[in-house]
């Protein structure tokens, strides 16, 4: 399918079950296999970046095997990887490259790890400076400081405080946390500049501490991971809804009147981007929350509110407010949100694009993205998505507005959540 065609609609009201989070599968699925014993892991994503995850793991030896239940697995942990020679190709999966190539690092192995072009534009120099401080002997096979790289057998030793850049992608400190433990021997690292996207490491910390480390972290600038850590099985760990995901539904039931429920994620989410919700209700969305779920009804006014808001703290979501902006009743403001520019496109470049085919201006910076929402969204926008799914996901609202819209290659949501269109389509309507 080159393009789907949405809308015009004019509410929104239903109820979705979110499939499993990505940021969650995949750290998972790492953590059990570097574990002693078997890790049966429940409601696992079922999207294209997982399974890059799974492929890889397969063709380093580690036996992963579906379980009788749906999107279920079971994990044998083998605590390190007993292929030691292998090529992996992790398609456009952020999630998947840069903790596996901090693990394969401390392997004592050969590997080559590659991804689509887009992959080889983003960066990881960062990670590969942090692991060549303990001996990693890595080689960029294209362009400096970004895949694909190779991998080979070195003298892995800590020889003091790791120091780590962490204003590009906090995916390297949480790759780096999450390799370190296989040292056995303790470890620090020092972050040298501001940490973003800090809700994501304090995922990362929490599932650690799930596998039986326990890393201590100091102002979100030192982190220790003691001496004699050892992953270790929980045994069974469920898999929350994505709550990246669930921003969309939420944002759908504000824009379109409501209720909107979303099934999966909650109150007690470890999901930095459960606070999207906050964020809406900051627009006048009507929130309510329980442990497993949330549900957003429109503002009372009938019109979402301008807004100025630092978005640091939940990155993927903030797109889904750019959209918003659109039915918000003045101009707006998105900042802190500079780590738009290394994700699977340049996402404010793409997003300020966008969201002028609609009628909105739009003045964008290094790190921002202003929005004044036009009087009438344009009919019949032909929205570009750059192989991004938040893009295709995100534009999908504009429907909301009464008008016509027409995502191109629709099957980019296939990345985090291939059942994307349909759940829409359950809760939008016409009248």
């Amino acid at each position: 399918m080159d393009y789907l065609d949405i809308g015009p609609l004019r509410s929104a009201r239903g109820n979705v079950a979110l499939p499993g989070s990505k940021s969650i599968s995949n750290r998972t699925l790492l953590l059990a296999a570097l574990s002693h014993g078997v890790t049966e892991i429940r409601d696992l994503l079922a999207s294209d970046d997982v399974e890059r995850m799974l492929d890889s793991l397969d063709r380093l030896g580690v036996r992963v095997v579906a379980g009788a239940e749906t999107n279920s697995y079971r994990v044998s942990g083998v605590g390190g990887f007993p292929v030691k020679d292998a090529s992996l190709f992790l398609g456009n999966a952020g999630t998947a490259i840069r903790p596996l190539a901090a693990a394969l690092a401390l392997a004592q192995g050969r590997y080559t790890l590659s991804g689509v072009p887009r992959m080889h534009e983003r960066p990881i120099g960062d990670l590969v400076d942090g692991l060549r401080q303990v001996g990693a002997d890595i080689l960029y096979l294209g362009n400096e400081g970004f895949p694909p790289i190779e991998i080979r057998p070195a003298a892995i030793r800590v020889r003091g405080a790791i120091r780590l850049r962490g204003d590009v992608s906090s995916q390297f400190l949480t790759a780096l946390l999450m390799a370190l433990p296989q040292l056995g021997g303790g470890a620090t690292i020092e972050v040298i500049s501001e940490l973003i996207s800090r809700p994501y490491v304090a995922l990362t910390l929490d599932l650690m501490r799930r596998f039986g480390v326990a890393a201590e972290r100091q102002d979100w600038a030192r982190f220790t991971i003691p001496a004699g850590a050892r992953y270790t099985s929980p045994g069974t760990i469920h898999v929350e809804g994505d709550a990246s995901s669930a921003s969309y539904f939420l944002a759908a039931g504000a824009i379109g009147g409501g209720p909107v429920r979303v099934d999966g994620v909650g109150r007690d989410s470890i999901q930095g981007d459960v606070r999207f919700a906050d964020e809406l209700a900051k627009l006048g969305a009507r929130i309510e929350m329980g442990p497993n779920w949330i549900e957003a009804r429109g503002p009372a006014s009938g019109r979402l509110k301008a807004f100025d808001l630092d978005l640091n703290h939940i990155p993927d979501a903030a797109m889904t407010l750019a959209v918003c902006a659109l039915f918000a009743d003045g101009p707006c403001r998105l900042t802190n949100i500079g780590s738009w520019r290394v994700k699977e496109t340049d996402r404010i470049a793409a997003m300020a694009t966008e969201l002028r085919k609609l009628g909105a201006t739009i003045e964008m910076g290094a790190d921002k993205l202003a929005v004044q929402p036009p009087v009438q969204l344009v009919d019949g926008a032909v929205i570009d998505t750059f192989d991004d799914h938040r893009m295709a996901m995100c534009f999908s609202l504009a429907a909301l507005g009464g008008v016509r819209v027409r995502i191109s290659d629709p099957q980019c949501v296939n990345k985090t959540f291939p059942e994307y269109f349909d759940c829409l389509r359950r809760v939008t309507h016409a009248d």
